[in-house]
């Protein structure tokens, strides 16, 4: 059975992305990527290959703010809409191509099953990923509670409030080293600057 990975590769003609995927996932060093930034890296080059499919001219860093303002939960609902208005003038169905976004699991699912690659620390990189997840979630919850509140007070006239975005930022600070980095980070750069086990 396919994969997604794998049909996506061929539906947007993406030659090499599976051997760049799992290079990145084995390299060593500052040159090793997460699942997660992998899932990223494929659906930008997704949506690269469907604006140059488009004929849509792309301006530098174009590619990676629309991905952003398409998928980030810091981003309004008016800037989302806008950017996909933008994308269905360049003849680009913006829904249809979220639906091809894949997820650090389909990457996973590929890169093992598929591709047959392994890494030798994986257990440990699994368990960070699983609690950047778990943060992730509360994060997102966190947030759609409090649009939810906030919106029921301002139409209940209990508040004055206009268009507004809930912003959450969950930051760790190690007391001992000072690194002060959100938890995606810390947990992508294998900690803080303390040597381990100290």
């Amino acid at each position: 059975m396919t994969t997604k990975v794998e049909r996506l590769v061929a539906d947007y003609d993406l030659p090499g992305m599976g051997e760049q995927l799992a290079n990145l996932w084995i390299a060593n060093g500052g040159e090793r990527r997460s699942l997660r930034e992998l899932a990223d890296y494929f659906n930008r080059e997704l949506l690269r290959a469907a604006m140059g499919e488009a004929g849509a001219t792309t301006l530098d860093g174009e590619v990676e703010n629309t991905y952003r303002l398409l998928t980030a939960d810091d981003v309004s609902t008016g800037v989302r809409t806008d950017a996909e208005t933008a994308l269905e003038r360049k003849g680009i169905d913006p829904d249809g191509l979220r639906t091809d976004f894949v997820s650090h699991q389909a990457i996973y699912t590929y890169l093992t099953e598929e591709r047959g690659v392994t890494q030798p620390d994986e257990p440990d990189r699994d368990r960070a990923e699983r609690a950047a997840n778990t943060v992730q979630r509360l994060r997102s919850r966190l947030v759609a509670v409090a649009e939810k509140r906030l919106a029921s007070l301002r139409n209940a006239d209990a508040i004055a409030l206009g268009t507004f975005s809930v912003l959450v930022d969950v930051r760790v600070v190690c007391e001992d080293c000072g690194t002060h980095a959100d938890v995606r980070t810390l947990l992508d750069e294998g900690g803080c600057d303390c040597e381990p086990g100290t």
